[in-house]
């Protein structure tokens, strides 16, 4: 499989859902619907996913196709796109511009091309398995810190919050104790791409979707990052948790997520 080619279709339909996403974003006027009291969906989001779909399709009319929004297009099972159109509906639903096209290619179930973009800021994410990760076209890396206690974090909430609180609760007061503060972006590509590119240095969430990681963490890993689930075991992008870190911190991280309070 020529995973060039590949990477280049993908950024292609990349940036024509950029093109649907900000047509909406600009003009402010949009339908949001709900798919769970705060899982939010727009006409962007269904419009997006129909013209990345269009072009993948397009260029390999016999691959498989997973997507937030339409669910499963069945092809070659060992050939899967894998698509979240608008990861961040929220951020975008109130304009705020902390939103992501988020493109990944499978072979036989192991990520091998991803595509993260921020259509407001034009950052272009992009990794090959093997090859580095990128940003707009140069090459990324985690950051140097040694400690928690000189990182920036950042992490994620499940739409279950209320069902999880106290556990979510205990977590993210032990990182933000440890750590130089903890974020809250609202978009797990662009997390996992921050962690890429030094930015962060780690990131946890569960209760995720393989839309939501699948990019994000082929580019997090190759630009050096450790990415786990909290117990230390490898992480695949049907895991209930993740933790992506610069590796320095990792075995830190682990214990602030061990579910007891740090005094």
């Amino acid at each position: 499989m020529d995973l060039e080619l590949v990477k280049r279709v993908g950024i292609a339909a990349a940036y024509k859902g950029q093109r649907v996403l900000l047509s909406h974003y600009r003009r402010g006027k949009f339908n949001v619907d709900k798919k769970g009291a705060i899982d939010l969906v727009t006409e962007a989001d269904t419009e997006s996913e129909k013209t990345i779909i269009g072009t993948l399709k397009k260029a390999f009319p016999d691959h498989t196709v997973l997507a937030e929004e339409s669910g499963l297009n069945k092809g070659k099972s060992d050939h899967k796109w894998i698509v979240d159109p608008l990861d961040g509906t929220t951020n975008f639903a109130h304009r705020l511009g902390l939103f992501a096209i988020s493109i990944a290619f499978a072979l036989s179930g192991d990520t091998v091309v991803a595509i993260v973009l921020s259509p407001v800021t034009g950052e272009l994410f992009t990794a090959v398995k093997g090859k580095g990760a990128q940003l707009n076209g140069r090459p990324i890396n985690v950051s140097n810190a040694q400690t928690v206690s000189e990182s920036l974090l950042v992490t994620g909430f499940p739409y279950n919050l209320i069902d999880e609180f106290n556990p979510l609760m205990t977590r993210f007061s032990n990182c933000l104790k440890a750590s130089r503060g903890v974020r809250r972006l609202g978009s797990a590509a662009m997390d996992l791409c921050f962690v890429a590119c030094g930015r962060f240095a780690g990131f946890w969430e569960q209760n995720l979707k393989p839309w939501d990681t699948a990019a994000g963490e082929l580019i997090a890993r190759e630009a050096g990052a450790t990415v786990t689930d909290f117990s230390n075991n490898p992480f695949n992008i049907d895991k209930n948790e993740i933790l992506a870190t610069n590796g320095n911190v990792h075995e830190e991280m682990l214990l602030l997520l061990a579910l007891k309070d740090i005094a």
